[in-house]
Order: C-alpha cells, then structure tokens, then sequence
C-alpha cells in the first residue's frame, strides 16, 4: 500500500486547474471549462468524473463539517488518496482538470497524488462575470445548494437525504454541430444547513400503507415493518390480495410504487421492498354470505 505514496502516478498526464472561491460556480462551470481545453477527465471535491460518470470517489460534499469537507477534497486520507492513483493508473487520461478554492488547494491535491503541478491554470473570473458570481455565493449562503458536474442518477444512491435536482443545460460544441443536453445534479443537504432531521419509521410505514388502500387488487395490509438505516429504509410488508388478480405481476408493480413515491416524498433511497401474500380474499364468498 505503500508503493502508491512513494511514486508518482503519471508525470506525463496535463494537468490544469480550475479555481475560484467556494460557491462562485466552479462546479456549474466545470464540464464547459473542461470542454473547451479537451479536457475529458475531472477532479472535483473528491470524485474523478469522466465526462457524465463518476468513475471514483466519493463525493467531499457529504462529510459533516467544513474541515472534514477540505480533507476529503484534498485526499488526506490514505484510502481516498489510493483508490484515486489506482483508478488515474487504470483510465490513463491524457489530462486532467482539477477544481479547487486556491492555487495552494490545487497543488496539495496534485502532490497527494503524485501529479505534475498545472501547467496551465485558468481562474473562475476568466469565464464568470462578477454579478454571476455573487449570485452563485447567494444561492449557496442562502438555500445551501451545492453542484455536481454529473447527472442525477449518477449520484442518487451516494446522497440518501438530501434535495437533488437536475439541472439540465444546452450547449454547443462549436463548428456548426448540433447542440446537445447536458446534466449537471444541484443537492441540498438538508442536515448540513438547516440543522439534524430524522423521517420516522412512522411516516414510511404510512407511505407505503396508504398506496395500499389505494390498490385495487390489495384487500388489507395485514403487517408492516420499516427498518431503518442511514442509507434509507428497508419496508417488508404483508398483505391480503383480493381474488382475481395476477399476484406476481401486481407485487412487482406495488413495489415499484412504493419505491417510487417514499423516494419522492423524502428524498430517501429506498433499499429493499418486500411483499408478501399472505391469503388471498375471496369477494364473491364475501357477498354470498353478506346476502344469507
């Protein structure tokens, strides 16, 4: 494990930066940046990002305070700073842009891992005026929004609770082609701005429970049980299908349902689903004996 420390990664990758204060829209910048250099490797806030995938690392934005955020960004931890030279060995790119808040930030994440210091480096007042800018520091003081450079589902699973958005953006590559879409993923994490929060087991439970009354084909929730974790619950839920119907195709289709809207509903990422038909009820029985 050692070895990775001693040596550096690759002398011969092009290496440039990008940087400007914290919150002045560097991340919102970076893929544009990037393009214009021919640049399809990222490093920022802890992920290297190939064009829209993250292809390692875990995202800085996710530790809990402002010092822990700058270690992870900078690859202090031996860990981080391993899994990150073994995945630039594996890519091999021929350049790299790397975002930072300083031109010291930058440096200490090249000498971390054992890149050449940037030979070309390009600051956020180069393609952002001062009133975009200080709308950047706005929105980020006042809402705590913070950007990825990647597409939303890209990052979905590594930010359980917390606000995503897609921010989807045309751009043009020049020379006459055609435009194309471009998504960038906005998070807000809740517990970082606006103090701790916790979802009751409670309100899981009831999520799911109300779909279910909702359901045509499900008589009764006969039990339910909710299972937290941090990275978001996991619901089992036993219930009395009403004669009649396809009982795999509608479990299947209840699951996703649930799914689908506790997702939405709490911005948590659901884990596991299970439904289990318990008995299946018989609703022409039910109105013969009601007519007796």
């Amino acid at each position: 494990m050692q070895l990775f420390n001693n040596i550096n990664v690759e002398e011969n990758i092009k290496v440039y930066a990008f940087i400007g204060p914290s919150g002045t829209g560097k991340s919102y910048r970076a893929q544009m940046v990037a393009n214009e250099n021919n640049i399809s490797y990222i490093i920022d806030d802890g992920l290297l990002i190939k064009e829209n995938d993250v292809i390692c690392g875990t995202s800085a934005k996710k530790a809990p305070t402002k010092v822990e955020t700058v270690k992870k960004a900078i690859f202090t931890n031996e860990k981080d700073r391993n899994e990150m030279k073994k995945a630039i060995r594996e890519y091999k790119p021929e350049s790299i842009l790397i975002l930072g808040t300083s031109d010291g930030m930058v440096d200490k994440i090249t000498e971390n891992l054992g890149l050449s210091k940037p030979e070309k480096r390009i600051y956020i007042q180069d393609v952002a005026t001062e009133t975009e800018m200080e709308t950047a520091k706005r929105i980020r003081t006042t809402q705590g929004k913070h950007v990825i450079p990647v597409p939303t589902f890209e990052i979905k699973k590594d930010f359980s609770g917390y606000i995503l958005d897609p921010l989807q953006i045309f751009k043009s590559k020049g020379n006459g082609e055609d435009p194309y879409m471009s998504e960038k993923s906005i998070i807000r994490p809740t517990f970082s701005y606006l103090g701790n929060f916790t979802i009751s087991d409670t309100v899981f439970r009831q999520i799911a429970e109300y779909l279910a009354k909702r359901s045509d084909s499900i008589y009764r929730v006969m039990r339910t049980r909710v299972e937290s974790k941090p990275e978001g619950p996991n619901i089992y839920m036993e219930v009395s299908i009403n004669y009649g119907y396809n009982i795999l195709d509608e479990l299947r289709e209840f699951k996703e349902k649930i799914k689908k809207e506790i997702e939405k509903l709490t911005t948590m990422n659901v884990q596991e689903v299970t439904i289990v038909a318990k008995e299946i009820h018989m609703q022409e029985n039910e109105k013969k004996t009601n007519n007796e």
